[in-house]
């Protein structure tokens, strides 16, 4: 990571578009994931120094802080950006071969990983880190950590499928090949449940490598929720991806 200035936001949008600096990043010597605040300062530095101004939009007009104009891509940046409502905003940097299909957002400071697909409704929150060869499917949430700075964003890490209408919020990391099923959603207050080694995860942790993970509910133990049959949202991890469930993911190859 380069040694930035924080108030020198119009060199470091640069540098967040190029992906020379992130807001988070895998320490090369312990593997864990770090924030680094002073990405996430000069981001709000940028908010603090623009005013709002009225911008000509290439499908509709819009008003946005004056130094945050929506990003314009060219044939040498080697990325799919199909027409139909999309944005991308300033300072997110978009790795080649990725796909954006309308309407999708993505927003300041996020961070899209070569060959990852953003399928149609697909929302990428500020900051938010999106690995190789992601599949966001339509309707995705991922959302994006800015405040307060030292807390970490969502993180998607490489070759992750993640199910139409999932929901990814407060910072969950979700690691390598792990599968998110349709309408899972994902937070510090949504507890996991691993039914294949028998434990419940430490609420906020991250979800395992290849882990497979469905939408499922539990009881709520009081007489008047039982009297009502009320229940509570959790995750459940049915499975950890093998040949088989790999099989079930051709389609990402003719999809790309």
């Amino acid at each position: 990571m380069l040694n930035i200035d924080p108030n020198d936001w119009q060199k470091n949008l640069e540098l967040l578009e190029r992906g020379e600096i992130r807001s988070a990043s895998v320490d090369p010597k312990t593997g864990e994931w770090i924030v680094n605040t002073l990405v996430k300062q000069t981001i709000l530095a940028t908010f603090k120094n623009g005013k709002n101004v009225f911008h000509k939009g290439m499908y509709a007009d819009f008003i946005d802080k004056d130094n945050l104009p929506a990003r314009k891509f060219t044939l040498e940046d080697k990325i799919r950006f199909v027409p139909g409502g999309s944005s991308v905003r300033r300072g997110a940097y978009i790795a080649p071969n990725v796909i954006i299909l309308p309407p999708s957002y993505i927003n300041i400071g996020a961070y899209v990983d070569e060959g990852t697909m953003v399928d149609s409704h697909v929302l990428v929150g500020s900051c938010a880190q999106i690995g190789k060869r992601v599949h966001l499917s339509a309707g995705v949430q991922i959302g994006g950590v800015l405040e307060p700075i030292g807390m970490a964003p969502v993180i998607i890490e490489d070759d992750c499928f993640i199910g139409a209408d999932a929901v990814i919020v407060e910072g969950i990391l979700i690691k390598k090949r792990a599968v998110i099923a349709p309408g899972v959603i994902l937070s510090k207050a949504v507890p996991v449940y691993d039914l294949v080694n028998e434990r419940v995860l430490t609420r906020g942790s991250s979800i395992p490598e290849n882990a497979v993970v469905v939408p499922g509910s539990r009881m709520i133990k009081s007489k008047f929720a039982e009297a009502n049959g009320l229940s509570l949202n959790c995750a459940i991890i049915v499975k950890y991806r093998d040949d088989k469930s790999d099989l079930s993911l051709i389609l990402e190859d003719s999809l790309r």
